[in-house]
């Protein structure tokens, strides 16, 4: 089997008497993207500060695309790529030299160099501002300057930290749209992000950060379902089959004035073939139908308040 891209256990991190993280494990498969959610201060940076090498962590142990992170910290460099909160960008240069000057320190020879500047250009249409300074790019452009400065090196694992903090809707969609394509030629992203829907579209599997710890981890949905308030919503033509259909399903609410009931429901398909099974086996006719499951504002704010009630 192949090796995960980011593994991590117990990293801890202390700030004076202020303990940042305290025990946090990671394992992110190759070609994935994580995406860690806390609130500010949380502990989100300071996980990228220490996996890309910036911070030591005092306590733990993680491996990056296969090389320890204590032992083998220039092998480690050599295969992430890191894009923070706040753009790179040198605002004095122009796009192209920006892309150059990364080239130059990845020690690309010169044709090669030039080869995989004019490939970001064209990949992060950025070819009509190449000879602009960067001074002069929209905040859209300048992230994606700063992401295509980061993919010079070809890295297996890029961490992506806040990177759409301050982009309007559009110039973010534009960004999820280049992290779909980076995972698709297999490289394994770690995001972290306060955009709940931005977690929603990216991420193969979220971790919620809270107090130093990992509170929850899963998929999306894995994770609304932890969450109670999840129902399904039936309609009837009428009153009968709705008396009908509360004899049958249990415990359920209905939905004021209208011919509706409202069950509990977790989202599983299974429970819900056979909710319908049994209404169908019962001659409860049901005029329609729809699901309703927590989202992830809800997730996050049920599990963070959680926490936060316990200390």
């Amino acid at each position: 089997m192949t090796a995960p891209a980011i593994t991590a256990s117990g990293l801890r991190r202390s700030f004076g008497d202020r303990v940042v993280l305290d025990g946090i494990d990671l394992d992110v498969p190759r070609g994935s993207v994580l995406a860690l959610l806390g609130a500010n201060g949380a502990g989100k940076t300071t996980v990228v500060k220490i996996l890309s090498t910036l911070i030591r962590a005092d306590a733990g142990s993680a491996r990056i695309a296969g090389h320890d992170l204590d032992a083998e910290p220039g092998a480690v460099r050599a295969a992430i790529g890191v894009t923070g909160q706040f753009s790179a960008v040198d605002d004095l240069l122009t796009g192209h030299e920006n892309l150059v000057l990364m080239a130059d320190l990845h020690h690309l020879g010169r044709a090669e160099g030039r080869r995989r500047v004019a490939e970001l250009l064209e990949r992060f249409d950025l070819v009509d501002a190449a000879g602009k300074p960067a001074s002069t790019y929209s905040g859209g452009m300048r992230r994606r300057l700063d992401l295509a400065m980061t993919l010079v090196g070809t890295p297996q694992v890029i961490f992506l930290d806040e990177p759409t903090t301050g982009l309007d809707p559009r110039s973010r969609r534009a960004m999820w749209d280049v992290v779909r394509g980076l995972v698709a030629d297999g490289v394994t992203i770690l995001l972290t992000t306060q955009y709940l829907e931005e977690a929603d579209e990216l991420a193969d599997r979220i971790a919620v950060l809270d107090g130093g710890r990992i509170v929850a981890e899963g998929t999306s949905d894995e994770l609304k379902r932890r969450i109670p308030g999840g129902h399904v919503l039936l309609r009837f033509t009428d009153a009968r089959h709705l008396d009908a259909a509360a004899r049958v399903v249990g415990p359920s609410s209905r939905e004021g004035d209208a011919l509706a009931l409202r069950v509990p429901h977790d989202g599983d398909v299974r429970s819900l073939k056979a909710l319908l099974d049994r209404l169908d086996g019962n001659g409860v006719a049901v005029d329609a139908l729809s699901t309703h499951t927590p989202d992830l504002d809800d997730v996050f704010l049920s599990l963070t308040d959680r926490k936060a009630a316990a200390r």
